[in-house]
């Protein structure tokens, strides 16, 4: 099967969380935007602007590949840090490759956050 992965959503603040039906809210997370989609068992992740982000959040990656085939999400790329988001532990994160990756990710994992809505 041939696709091709969704643009993703931007956010738009907004003061009053008055949500007409059918509507969805997330809040905003304090990391980098992107996409991951899986096809025939091979994770693809990269930023809103189309950048390759897999080889500096493996950990990433690793959990991605258990999704089904055909999947796209689009969400976010965060690192907690003591029951906070730090921004600037992802930034370096993405600045590094190969041991350098494994190092940081050995301090501080990466995680992929999403939302969704189910409907029965």
């Amino acid at each position: 099967m041939t696709w091709t992965l969704p643009e993703p959503m931007l956010t738009s603040p907004v003061l009053d969380l008055d949500l007409r039906p059918g509507w969805a809210a997330e809040p905003k997370w304090d990391g980098f935007r992107a996409l991951v989609s899986v096809d025939a068992g091979k994770v693809v992740l990269r930023s809103r602007r189309g950048t390759e982000m897999a080889p500096a959040v493996a950990e990433v990656v690793a959990g991605a590949v258990q999704l089904p085939d055909a999947t796209a999400l689009d969400g976010e790329l965060v690192v907690w840090e003591e029951r906070r988001l730090t921004f600037q532990r992802l930034q370096n994160r993405l600045q590094r490759r190969g041991a350098g990756v494994v190092r940081a990710s050995e301090e501080r994992l990466a995680h992929f956050v999403f939302s969704i809505k189910l409907t029965c």
